[in-house]
């Protein structure tokens, strides 16, 4: 062995990446992709980089296995195979949360199953946040590096412990789905083929809360309900457009986070203004209200990539912005002396 510690350290980590054997190559017709066989039959992988389909080819260091779509979430970005037999693999212990600056190795696979490995640092890390289609992701972790055929695979700490799957962000930087969101998601992927979220039915449009009523808001900035879903929870509930949602589940609107759909679980609640207050124009600033039980929309067939869905959210926001300018132009009244939501 060489005296040179770089000369170490370069050896120590091909050592790793060898001995890394939860890592596979999915073939999906067009370009092979990196998964993670999470169970010794079942492959975990990036739901953003899988083509439509049912069936897949998995390659696990030469050995090719038949496998067929177990369910998707577009919302985390996980999209689970199950595995036609198991393959002699097992995922590492997990590693709870890295810290800003900690070094990183991504494995992939290439196009016969063999590993291939990728260094990066840590570059960010932050609390919990919601992706664009609405799905909790338990961390923020950025890499400084970008992703090719690994997308998908595993990101490990150079200890060999598991910190989450590699997936593309913005500008295909890449960033990690937590262990603990894929573990999350996993059974209900099996049993459902998806993830139930809640569902409130309501445009949302970021909009500053008028001077005169902020004192009683106690805020600056809320979430005006710009649309309604017909027969939606927050319809029936008495909901109307001109309302300003200030809290959901005693988590505030209005800030970056949070201009996104805010009922992100069943059971989800707000409050609305009460009964007789009047039309959205009429009501006053009082926060009494009703509660609004968040409730469960239809399934829809699978977003074929994650991408798609964070442009459909863009059109969506474009759309709310026209609907709120329509919205001040032909009821200024109600845009401005609106009642607040808030929640319980």
């Amino acid at each position: 062995m060489s005296a040179d510690p770089l000369e170490q350290f370069s050896e120590a980590l091909a050592d790793r990446l060898a001995a890394v054997t939860c890592v596979v190559t999915i073939h999906t017709g067009r370009h092979d992709r990196s998964g993670i066989v999470w169970r010794d039959d079942v492959v975990v992988t990036s739901d953003q980089v899988l083509p439509d389909g049912t069936e897949f080819a998995v390659l696990h260091r030469g050995a090719e296995v038949r496998a067929k779509l177990a369910g998707r979430d577009p919302g985390t970005n996980v999209a689970v195979l199950r595995l036609a037999e198991p393959l002699p693999a097992s995922v590492p212990a997990i590693e709870p949360a890295p810290r800003a600056g900690s070094l990183a190795l991504i494995a992939g696979a290439d196009n016969t199953g063999a590993p291939t490995g990728r260094l990066a640092m840590v570059h960010a890390a932050g609390p919990e946040w919601h992706s664009e289609a609405g799905g909790r992701i338990d961390a923020l972790l950025q890499l400084d590096t970008h992703l090719s055929a690994d997308e998908g695979g595993p990101v490990l700490t150079l200890g060999n412990r598991l910190i989450g799957m590699s997936t593309a962000g913005a500008r295909r930087r890449a960033l990690v789905i937590p262990a603990a969101t894929i573990a999350r998601v996993l059974d209900p992927l099996l049993a459902q083929g998806r993830v139930a979220r809640g569902w409130l039915g309501v445009g949302l449009q970021y909009v500053q809360v008028p001077e005169r009523f902020r004192d009683t808001a106690g805020r600056d900035a809320g979430m005006m309900v710009v649309g309604l879903a017909p027969a939606s929870p927050a319809e029936q509930a008495g909901v109307l457009p001109g309302d300003i949602i200030l809290e959901v589940d005693g988590r505030r609107t209005g800030g970056r986070s949070a201009r996104r759909s805010p009922a992100r679980a069943q059971g989800s609640r707000l409050r609305t203004p009460a009964p007789g207050e009047g039309t959205a124009g009429q009501r006053t600033s009082a926060r009494a209200a009703r509660t609004v039980r968040a409730g469960s929309r239809r399934a829809r067939g699978p977003c074929r990539h994650q991408r798609s869905a964070d442009r459909q959210a863009g059109h969506q926001r474009t759309a709310a912005r026209s609907a709120a300018t329509r919205l001040s132009a032909r009821q200024a009244a109600h845009a401005t002396s609106d009642g607040f939501i808030a929640a319980r």
